[in-house]
C-alpha cells in the first residue's frame, strides 16, 4: 500500500534516511523540521517526492497548525513515523524544571497530541503504521539524561499500550530503539571520544542511518502486519533483551 507518509524530524541524519527509504517505497514523504528554512530544504532534497513543514512538537499551537495544513494540502497520512525529539542534559539534583518539561512535551507529550490527530485517518483507511523512534538510553539509562530516558521510557509504554488499542484496526504500533548511530552530531566527537563509544558496542561499529531507515521501511510494509506493540532494538549488541 502506498500514500502519504509523515516523518518527523525529517531534515537530517535518521529522519532524513528514513523519509529517503519511505521514497523507495512508493511513498509520499511530509517531512517536519524546526525551521522554514529546514522545510525549504527537505522540499528540495524530495525533488517532488515529498513536502516539508514546520513543526514544532514542544507547542500545541504548532502541532494544531500542522494537522490542519495537512488536512488542507493531502490526503490522511497511513504512515506516521514520530522521529523528533530533543535532549537537555544534566544531573538530575541540577536539572531546572524548565528542562525537564521541555524534554517531557517534545519527546512524550508531543507524540501523543500528534499521534492522537492521525488515528481517525487509518482507522478510516483501515490501515496505519505508527513508529516510534525511541532509544537505548530509554531501557539502560544514562547518566545526565534522567528526563531523556524517562521520555524514551514513556514512548515504549504508549507504544504497547496504542498498539493493543488499534491492532483490531489492521493498525500497528511499535518502536526501535537506535543505539549510537553515526550521524552529524557524532562526526563532531573527538577521536578518544569515539573510541570510547566503541568499546562499549560489541560490533565495533556506529550504526548506520539507513541501517535504522530498513527497519522502519519494513515495519511500515504489509509484511510486518503481525507486529506490534513491540520495541526493537538496534544497537550492535550494545543493550540486549
Amino acid at each position: 500500500m502506498t500514500g502519504h507518509a509523515v516523518v518527523t524530524g525529517a531534515s537530517r541524519g535518521i529522519g532524513l534516511a528514513i523519509a529517503e527509504a519511505l521514497v523507495e517505497a512508493g511513498y509520499h514523504v511530509l517531512g517536519t523540521a524546526t525551521t522554514q528554512a529546514g522545510a525549504d530544504q527537505f522540499s528540495q532534497r524530495m525533488a517532488g517526492q515529498g513536502q516539508g513543514y514546520v513543526l514544532n512538537l514542544g507547542d500545541q499551537s504548532s502541532i494544531d497548525a500542522f494537522t490542519v495544513a495537512l488536512k488542507a494540502d493531502h490526503d490522511a497520512p497511513l504512515i506516521l513515523v514520530n522521529n523528533a525529539g530533543m535532549t537537555q542534559d544534566n544531573l538530575a539534583m541540577r536539572m531546572k524544571s524548565a528542562e525537564w518539561n521541555a524534554v517531557i512535551n517534545t519527546n512524550l507529550n508531543g507524540v501523543f497530541h500528534l499521534t492522537q490527530s492521525f488515528i481517525r485517518g487509518m482507522m478510516k483507511a483501515k490501515f496505519g503504521r505508527i513508529i516510534n523512534i525511541s532509544s537505548v538510553v530509554g531501557r539502560m539509562g544514562n547518566p545526565g539524561q534522567v528526563n531523556y530516558a524517562a521520555s524514551k521510557a514513556g514512548l515504549e509504554g504508549f507504544t504497547r499500550a496504542l498498539g493493543a488499542e488499534l491492532a483490531s484496526r489492521n493498525i500497528t504500533v511499535n518502536a526501535i530503539a537506535p543505539g549510537f548511530i553515526a550521524t552529524d552530531m557524532t562526526d563532531t566527537l573527538s577521536a578518544d571520544q569515539q573510541a570510547a563509544m566503541l568499546e562499549r558496542i560489541p560490533a565495533g561499529r556506529l550504526g548506520q542511518p539507513k541501517e535504522v531507515a530498513s527497519l522502519v521501511r519494513f515495519l511500515s510494509s504489509d509484511a510486518a502486519g503481525y507486529i506490534t506493540g513491540e520495541t526493537i532494538q538496534i544497537n550492535g549488541g550494545m543493550y540486549m533483551n
